[in-house]
């Protein structure tokens, strides 16, 4: 008799363990998505960043660089 009691509350809160399973489920599947994304994104530079890359690096004067940042404004 207690079983039946038992077994009314447990169905009536385990569609909330699921949904709380698909929700981290989508959550890592969407983290990943955006984290390839964002990975393959990262990848191209504007010409800006490049040349702000090769002057920190110290492989162009900064009287080139100005130049450069000139042309490319």
């Amino acid at each position: 008799m207690m079983n039946g009691v038992n077994h009314g509350w447990g169905m009536g809160f385990s569609w909330i363990a699921g949904l709380f399973v698909l929700v981290v489920i989508l959550w890592f599947v969407v983290k990943a998505i955006n984290q390839n994304y964002n990975s393959n994104r990262s990848g191209k530079k504007s010409p800006q960043d490049i040349l702000n890359e090769r002057y920190a690096r110290g492989e162009i004067e900064k009287s080139e660089y100005e130049e450069k940042k000139k042309d490319l404004l």
